[in-house]
């Protein structure tokens, strides 16, 4: 008797202690974005230009002025090349921008539809108006520590469990092709497309098409959404077991408004 109430005793103290355990990590305080978001400059088209030879004395010093001068690229795809006369670059403003994920789940027994949402958005677009076959776009990036829902609890377990933003701070998505624009821009015209890239959430990088829509409202504005449906399980997120919680639907909604202005 005094054996089953010992080993009783250990597994309700082991239940407790892994309850402990658990729920410190979910509630605990995520970490804080490391500052303002930024973009990654834009691998734009070069000039097609040959640039002239050099004398073997400036070759020589070439290398020491470049380690000098040349942009911090830790973050970046490739080095920014210079944008031509008939190419516009802009860049995402964050404060008038969101990027939302949408799920459903049972919370206390209730049907409830999850909404998360950042203004912590960035990245840049690069357009040719006469041509908009030949538009780019470049590394979008969402500082997930900064995603708030209408729960502090859930914030907690998405960023500390579910995303663990302490290790992967920034969603990214990186376009590999651009479908669906052709011809000159008009101000004021909506124009349709499909985006490609590859979508890297925590340290798990799967395939995704964006459904695109962008205006050109004026030469110093741009603005436009873009969504795409995943699936929760291609990217490991995997949720927390509690009490209250049930059926988190596999399938999720990404969303983002942006609005662009010119990179000055």
């Amino acid at each position: 008797m005094n054996k089953k109430l010992l080993y009783g005793g250990a597994a309700l103290l082991l239940v407790a202690i892994l309850a402990y355990v658990i729920f410190g990590v979910l509630l605990r305080a995520p970490e804080a974005a490391s500052g303002p978001i930024s973009a990654i400059p834009i691998a734009t088209r070069a000039p097609a230009t040959s640039a002239p030879a050099e004398s073997s004395a400036s070759a020589t010093s070439a290398p020491a002025a470049a380690a000098t001068t040349a942009p911090d690229t830790t973050r970046a795809t490739s080095a920014p090349a210079a944008v031509t006369a008939d190419q516009l670059l802009f860049q995402i403003v964050p404060d008038q921008s969101e990027a939302r994920f949408k799920l459903s789940e049972v919370l206390r027994g209730q049907p409830t539809n999850v909404l998360g949402k950042t203004n912590q958005v960035a990245g840049q677009i690069s357009i040719t108006p006469n041509d908009l076959s030949t538009s780019q776009l470049g590394t979008i990036q969402i500082n997930a520590r900064t995603f708030a829902t209408d729960s502090s609890q859930r914030n907690r377990a998405i960023n500390n469990f579910i995303l663990e933003t302490a290790n992967y701070e920034f969603i990214t998505f990186k376009p590999t092709a651009i479908t669906g624009l052709s011809g000159k821009a008009t101000l004021g015209q909506a124009y349709s497309f499909e985006i490609a890239g590859d979508l890297t959430i925590r340290d798990v990088t799967k395939p995704v098409v964006f459904k695109a829509t962008a205006t050109p409202e004026s030469a110093d504005k741009l603005t436009g959404t873009a969504s795409a449906a995943i699936r929760r399980g291609d990217f490991n997120l995997t949720i927390p077991s509690v009490p209250f919680v049930a059926d988190v639907s596999d399938d999720v909604t990404l969303e983002i408004d942006f609005v662009a202005a010119p990179v000055t």
